[in-house]
């Protein structure tokens, strides 16, 4: 006769609970649907500026946060700052270059919970293919069919060769440089 264990059945229901997968919610991000900016200065004097045209898709439930990714693919022909001579410029080769990198890419790999509807989300910038780890810090509310992110990823644009030639020591362009998410994703 075969001896009971009464820790099978409990070990067999704790297995079928820690394997069952965690399904995130899906979210579509499509620009219009908040901002996606950035910062700087120059000669001294703080400039601000966006992109019109992003899109991407997150995979996020806050109850599970390391379980979602996302990717945001950015058109870099679309930054305006409002003045002519710098949107002028910052498609050209020194800056984005945008007829070799069209586009920068972040690729988030998990959101770790940091309290509340605080986040980070822990991925890879690239930019000018020139990948680099980045934490964006953010908050997220979710509501019914809407997810609305919103945070600020400092930079330093020499990292990514944002700026090259005479513009690369910082002199008439500081180095430090802020991206500024505000931003709302349709889906759940």
């Amino acid at each position: 006769m075969k001896a009971f264990t009464p820790f099978l059945p409990a070990a067999m229901v704790a297995g079928l609970l820690l394997s069952t997968p965690v399904f995130a919610a899906d979210w579509t991000l499509a620009a219009g649907n908040g901002t996606l900016g950035f910062s700087g200065t120059q000669t001294g004097k703080t400039f601000e500026g966006h992109f019109t045209k992003y899109d991407g898709s997150i995979t996020f439930d806050p109850a599970h946060p390391e379980a979602g990714h996302a990717k945001i693919t950015i058109d870099m022909a679309s930054a305006t700052t409002g003045d002519a001579q710098r949107d002028g410029a910052l498609p050209g080769h020194d800056w984005f270059d945008v007829k070799t990198f069209p586009t920068a890419v972040f690729e988030v790999k998990d959101f770790k919970a940091k309290g509340g509807n605080a986040f980070d989300a822990e991925g890879t910038l690239t930019i000018k293919g020139v990948s680099k780890p980045v934490t964006l810090s953010l908050t997220i509310d979710t509501t019914g069919t809407t997810l609305h992110a919103k945070g600020h990823l400092p930079l330093v644009r020499s990292a990514f060769n944002v700026g090259i030639g005479p513009w690369s020591t910082g002199q008439w362009v500081a180095l430090d440089v802020g991206v500024d998410v505000d931003v709302t994703a349709q889906g759940g």
